[in-house]
């Protein structure tokens, strides 16, 4: 099992990077804010979680041990998969999420996009008390802001929401929308103002 991969970054993109470690580029599946804790970097350290299945090899990347710790927790109620988890913590910072959890937040958890109240009510009951050790843990440093021409930045939102399971048209009616009203966002808040639209 592989724990972290250390190396250079190749590619960096919302929802995916490729990581260069002694010749082999590997790629994994990121969330937003493991995104935007690798921004503007070269090179990193990333805690990985595989899924090996029959017709699949996938590692999924994160920026701290606490996101790795909390998406394992995520995955592990019934009805949440891989991408809902990613989208959970694209949505929600760790300490957020943690937050959420501990104060048993539904209206917070419904607002993501995918999770309803059932599943919801889920995680929360489920994981009340798993997350408690996880509470004290300091949270991810925030990247500076991107000085991107809108275009580009509409382009690369469209383009992870669509890695993340979204309809490409709703996905470009949504950041069109919210570019409209906050045309100096970053591209990881438009793409958290729109997984709670879509």
């Amino acid at each position: 099992m592989i724990d972290y991969i250390k190396g250079e970054i190749v590619e960096l993109t919302p929802a995916r990077m490729i990581l260069e470690c002694n010749g082999i580029g590997y790629e994994i599946n990121i969330s937003l804010t493991t995104f935007t804790a690798f921004q503007g970097k070269s090179e990193g350290k990333i805690y990985i979680y595989e899924v090996i299945r029959e017709d699949a090899h996938l590692l999924y990347g994160f920026s701290t041990l606490l996101e790795r710790s909390l998406y394992l927790l995520l995955t592990s109620v019934s009805g949440v998969g891989p991408n809902t988890a990613r989208t959970i913590l694209s949505s929600l910072q760790p300490q957020e999420l943690v937050q959420v959890i501990s104060s048993k937040d539904e209206v917070s958890l419904t607002a993501v996009k995918g999770i309803g109240v059932k599943t919801a009510q889920r995680i929360l009951v489920d994981l009340k008390s798993k997350v408690t050790g996880l509470a004290e843990q300091e949270n991810i440093a925030v990247a500076p802001v991107m000085q991107t021409p809108n275009a580009a930045l509409a382009e690369e939102a469209v383009a992870a929401l669509v890695m993340l399971g979204f309809q490409k048209a709703a996905s470009q009616k949504a950041v069109s929308s919210i570019l409209k009203k906050e045309p100096t966002a970053r591209v990881e808040q438009v793409i958290k103002y729109a997984l709670k639209m879509l």
